[in-house]
């Protein structure tokens, strides 16, 4: 991986690593469906003027199709499934189950494309798994009245996660970056507009609600999905979803510096291990190999 491929990662891990903390804060106001149609609306209007500027509307719609997959698979199902989560599972918890996305991804990639996983990936892919377990593990829990089918949504969204960027190594890794990011928060605006309008609180959010509704759109979907599709099309998406790995390292830091939570030894050892993971799995590191 290139360090620009790196950078863009890491940057990529530290915007949805603050994700969970602003879901946290909006979801219990909003509701599931409302929020994320806000984080993808907001996402939409940020993303549309830009694609329009330089000139990539026609590429959009000459495959709607496509986008209309991805739009749904990648962010209004998944989405929607980790915020009503969120609502009876911690975010430790919810990282840990987010941090499967690799695995799925993996997995339907060998059965669909009959792509071939070799040791070191798979060794990358199940030591990153124990790292995030080892940094979230203290944090695992239902909240009070929580309930256990939050634990199938969670891993669901990440079986959908998996199948969508492999669908867009398919079908879309041939578009610009940013027609996919448009493309898919437009379909996934449109999809959940009517489960918005249902189910609208009948009591306006409050001020922390809506800025924590505009950091998810602006930062964690407009910019992070920007830098997502441009990795897929780099990388590939078994390297590009490793990412999720990372996104529970970046959850905690986020939560010691804005949240003054406690940073444990348990957390550092953690993150060495997601870190050791990562870099097995996206090729960075290679034990064994020598330079010339």
């Amino acid at each position: 991986m290139k360090p620009r491929d790196l950078t863009d990662l890491l940057l990529l891990a530290a915007l949805w690593g603050g994700s969970f903390l602003f879901m946290r804060y909006a979801a219990p106001d909003f509701g599931a469906a409302p929020l994320m149609w806000l984080r993808v609306a907001i996402a939409s209007a940020c993303l549309l003027p830009l694609l329009i500027l330089r000139g990539q509307a026609r590429e959009l719609a000459s495959r709607a199709g496509v986008m209309a997959v991805m739009g749904v698979t990648n962010s209004a199902l998944p989405f929607v499934l980790i915020a009503w989560a969120t609502l009876s599972i911690t975010a430790g918890l919810a990282a840990i189950l987010n941090a499967t996305t690799p695995i799925f991804t993996a997995l339907v990639a060998a059965v669909w494309l009959r792509e071939r996983l070799t040791a070191l990936r798979i060794a990358g892919l199940l030591l990153g798994l124990v790292g995030v377990a080892v940094l979230a593990a203290d944090q695992a829990d239902f909240k009070p009245g929580g309930s256990g089918w939050a634990l199938l949504a969670s891993l669901s969204a990440a079986l959908s996660y998996g199948f969508a960027a492999n669908h867009a190594r398919q079908h879309a890794r041939d578009l610009p970056a940013l027609v996919n990011a448009t493309g898919s928060q437009l379909a996934a605006a449109l999809v959940l507009a009517p489960f918005a309008w249902a189910f609208w609180p009948a009591q306006t959010p409050g001020p922390l609600a809506w800025a924590a509704a505009a950091a998810l759109g602006l930062g964690c979907t407009a910019l992070a999905y920007g830098l997502y599709f441009r990795l897929l099309a780099r990388v590939g998406p078994a390297r590009a979803v490793t990412v999720t790995y990372l996104v529970p390292l970046f959850a905690t830091v986020w939560g010691a510096l804005l949240l003054d939570e406690a940073f444990t030894l348990r957390m550092a050892l953690g993150g060495a291990v997601v870190l050791a993971g990562t870099a097995l799995a996206t090729g960075l590191w290679r034990p064994g190999r020598r330079r010339a």
